[in-house]
């Protein structure tokens, strides 16, 4: 199943570069098209990194497969996402950008062009050193799988291995409209 469009996403993105700029921010947008693994991964091998990086798009976490899932998954279920059925909980948990539903759906990415999933592995291999807040306005992004004493293996876990010394996360699904206006009032309140 495809992942549906988010149309407040986009007001969402332009009042925070508002605020941002409006605070003496330098401030990169990238929506639609723009909004890309390879633009991610490119902006965190600048030698600056973003004092603030939001991202408002979906999220995923999913659980760990069950025992006996996971031997007949591992048979022939290539209907559901491999992120879905993985065994490590970093490649469960993820953020959805350009070009994700290519994949997600069943299909191969483009040659040339990452898959537009940004999985928990893949953000802990960037170096987000400096980026002192993230903000994760998607669904769910606070899950994880919690391992003993070792804490959340999920995207928490991803960003503060990159380097990001603080995080806002959502433990549910966040409807597109209130998270939009939502964003718009946490902003207001930490730039002041």
């Amino acid at each position: 199943v495809p992942w549906p469009p988010l149309p407040f996403t986009d007001i969402e993105a332009r009042n925070v570069a508002t605020l941002l700029t409006e605070a003496g921010m330098q401030v990169a947008v990238r929506q639609g098209f723009a909004a890309t693994e390879e633009s991610v991964i490119a902006l965190c091998k600048k030698s600056s990194v973003p004092k603030v990086l939001h991202f408002s798009t979906h999220g995923f976490s999913f659980p760990d497969p069950e025992p006996v899932e996971k031997a007949r998954r591992r048979v022939a279920d290539s209907k559901e996402p491999v992120f879905k059925r993985s065994e490590h909980p970093m490649m469960r948990s993820g953020l959805i950008l350009a070009g994700a539903n290519r994949v997600w759906t069943g299909g191969k990415p483009i040659q040339g062009l990452e898959d537009g999933i940004l999985t928990a592995y893949e953000i802990s291999q960037l170096n987000l050193e400096g980026t002192e807040l993230v903000v994760l306005s998607a669904c769910e992004t606070g899950l994880g799988k919690i391992e003993g004493n070792e804490g959340i293996y999920g995207l928490q876990r991803a960003f503060k291995i990159a380097g990001a010394k603080y995080l806002l996360m959502s433990l549910w699904q966040v409807p597109d409209f209130q998270a939009e206006a939502f964003m718009n009032a946490f902003y207001r309140e930490w730039l002041q």
